[in-house]
């Protein structure tokens, strides 16, 4: 994994590494009220709608850099919009509230609520555009893939690099017809070939584990917007990554350049998309192989997140059990047409597990355990160690009124 020397007062507060859970938490919950539904365009209002409330929840100045699109295609979450409360670190920030808007809209495996959060200035501020890109994962030499060489020579140089002939190697690629000619290749060396029908920022994180998911090499082209998300998180993990700006047209060629990308043919590396300290976050609407889905239960929602951090490396997988309701806006609510309330109020903690471990929230409101926990500076504990403290409480309690001698 390559390091990353920042200066301290640079680095993100760590504060925010719990904070943005609740922002892709929020956006997840509000769209999978939509799912199986068919309407793609509720689901991803729904959850842009959540997303930005969260996002102006935090203590944060921050500037979409990757969004739903420019200023005059997006009412909401556009690049160049400014989020939060205007207090705080200076932040660029990368937006994709529901990426797998079909997979949503039809209830298939893998959609996802995602953001990433970096000092300002260190995101690649990239139209909303075609991206072609080719990533792997941690533990390779540097360059031993190019975006620029062809599919047959990456194959190969991968399955030395890994020690197996290239049977031994998966590509995963987005199920396109612009791919006919690269899938051909890739299989004619005898490597396999997974393809996905959307999702290819999971994609891309996949191949940081290829033990546990199978797959070596993400190849192709996707979303620009999608591309520095990925970066974002590959950062976090560790990998390596490429990706150019499809312009292929005199609009979109002066839209890159009004955005102030001085060469359009640029071939970005990973630290060039993602040049500083980020945070990255994702929640589960529908179950994939990287997270599970939101799950409605009369008196609970259960959520699954991944938030990783560059400059530390760590990434957190959080399971959690939101009991207090009212945190969540229906997507009925909202005004979504279809929408159905899938669960009922009740007021109570929430309770985060994260490692085997709780973090309580003593209070309800607007907030999860998590980060309830966070502004309380309380810590992460086992059940036994709670069940001790409260045990310690009560006898403290019991002391203090003269009941015990």
């Amino acid at each position: 994994m390559s390091t990353i020397d920042i200066p301290s007062h640079q680095l993100l507060e760590r504060i925010l590494s719990l904070e943005i859970v609740r922002v892709t938490e929020r956006a997840a919950v509000a769209a999978a009220r939509l799912r199986g539904l068919g309407n793609e365009k509720a689901a991803d209002q729904a959850a842009v709608d959540a997303m930005r409330r969260e996002l102006n929840n935090l203590p944060i100045r921050g500037t979409i850099v990757i969004g739903e699109g420019e200023r005059d295609e997006a009412p909401m979450l556009f690049i160049g919009e400014k989020v939060g409360r205007d207090t705080g670190p200076q932040m660029d920030i990368a937006v994709d509230p529901l990426e797998g808007t079909t997979l949503c809209a039809k209830n298939m495996p893998g959609a996802i609520a995602t953001v990433a959060l970096a000092d300002g200035g260190t995101l690649l501020n990239a139209p909303d555009v075609y991206m072609e890109k080719i990533a792997i994962g941690p533990g390779y030499p540097k360059g031993v893939v190019d975006l620029d060489a062809p599919a047959e020579q990456n194959i190969a140089n991968l399955a030395k690099a890994k020690g197996v002939k290239p049977t031994g190697i998966t590509a995963l690629i987005l199920d396109r017809p612009r791919h006919a000619d690269l899938i051909e290749a890739v299989r004619k060396t005898g490597a396999a070939v997974t393809l996905i029908t959307d999702g290819d920022v999971a994609g891309v994180i996949h191949t940081a584990d290829p033990e546990d998911t199978g797959i070596d090499i993400y190849l192709g082209i996707g979303g620009a917007p999608e591309g520095v998300l990925a970066a974002a998180a590959l950062r976090c993990i560790g990998g390596q990554m490429q990706g150019r700006l499809v312009l292929d047209t005199e609009e979109k060629r002066q839209r890159a350049a009004h955005m102030g990308i001085k060469d359009l043919r640029k071939k970005y590396t990973m630290e060039e998309m993602v040049s500083g300290d980020c945070l990255f976050a994702a929640t589960g609407v529908t179950t994939g192989s990287m997270l599970s889905g939101v799950k409605f239960h009369p008196e609970v929602i259960e959520t699954e997140t991944v938030v990783m951090r560059s400059a530390t490396g760590t990434v957190r997988w959080i399971r959690a059990e939101h009991r207090e309701h009212g945190s969540f806006i229906s997507a009925e609510a909202l005004g979504a047409p279809g929408a159905r309330e899938m669960s009922r109020p009740c007021p109570a903690r929430d309770i985060i597990w994260s490692g085997g471990r709780a973090i309580i929230s003593p209070v309800g409101g607007d907030h999860t355990g998590v980060t309830m926990g966070t502004r309380l500076g309380l810590v992460a504990l086992r059940p036994v160690e709670v069940a001790m403290l409260f045990l310690s409480f009560t006898l403290v309690a019991l002391l203090a009124l003269g009941l015990v001698i």
